[in-house]
């Protein structure tokens, strides 16, 4: 049984991209094929992917790219 998520919690690409930092919601595809500890989406349909806020700051406090 898959775990619940809370829809709060999701982020889109845009929001990964602000959150570390990078200069657009594209630079995420960029970092999903350069580090395979690269945290996967919750939710993937389609073109659609979500991720969990706190799976992109743990990657980001643990790897040193949190940033603000």
């Amino acid at each position: 049984m898959a775990r619940a998520i809370d829809p709060d919690e999701l982020i889109d690409a845009q929001g990964v991209a602000q959150m570390l930092g990078l200069s657009s919601r594209t630079a995420v595809g960029v970092y999903r094929g350069r580090y395979p500890d690269f945290p996967r989406p919750a939710v993937e349909r389609g073109q659609c992917r979500l991720w969990l806020r706190d799976d992109i700051e743990q990657w980001a406090r643990d790897t040193g790219r949190l940033k603000g």
